[in-house]
């Protein structure tokens, strides 16, 4: 029984279109939708994912619509530069989710909190999504782990006053 060349090739691309629709999907669904599960049963809210887009198309909607009308200089200006996340914080409290495409964000509004992600560096990493910002942007806000800890330690007695010496 000979195996002819076409039904191996057959197979073979049968075997590479279902490993790709597998990767889209688990891309496109399967993760974000996992993810979305984590972040609820963690105590956080925020929108459900919504494929690809994400959060992206309201965000820009309402940023448009808050450009179009006119500010006076009374007006509280959040609600003119940041719509979508002042919506948010109003429906959804000082710690919530959005959804960057098939990327949750967590937003904390919450000092302790943001303490805590802070005075944690080996708990909570930053993402590296631009990589020549070590590049452009080498200060404290860029570094991570040991050399964020290292200028934390620096820094640190400039916010507290009674520590420096006159």
């Amino acid at each position: 029984m000979e195996i002819s060349v076409a039904l191996v090739i057959v197979s073979v691309a049968i075997v590479l279109v279902c490993w790709w629709t597998w990767r889209t999907l688990m891309w496109i669904w399967f993760k974000p939708k996992m993810l979305e599960g984590y972040l609820r049963r963690q105590g956080l809210s925020g929108t459900p994912y919504t494929p690809l887009i994400g959060d992206l198309k309201k965000n820009f909607s309402m940023t448009m619509e808050a450009r179009s009308k006119p500010i006076k200089l009374t007006d509280d200006v959040s609600t003119r530069v940041l719509p979508y996340p002042v919506k948010m914080l109003n429906t959804h409290g000082r710690t919530f989710f959005t959804w960057l495409g098939t990327t949750p964000t967590i937003n904390i509004m919450d000092p302790e909190k943001i303490k805590e992600v802070f005075n944690n560096v080996y708990d909570f990493q930053k993402p590296h999504t631009f990589p020549l910002a070590n590049v452009i942007a080498s200060g404290l806000v860029a570094y991570d782990g040991n050399k964020w800890a290292k200028h934390q330690r620096i820094i640190n007695p400039a916010f507290h006053l009674e520590k420096i010496k006159v």
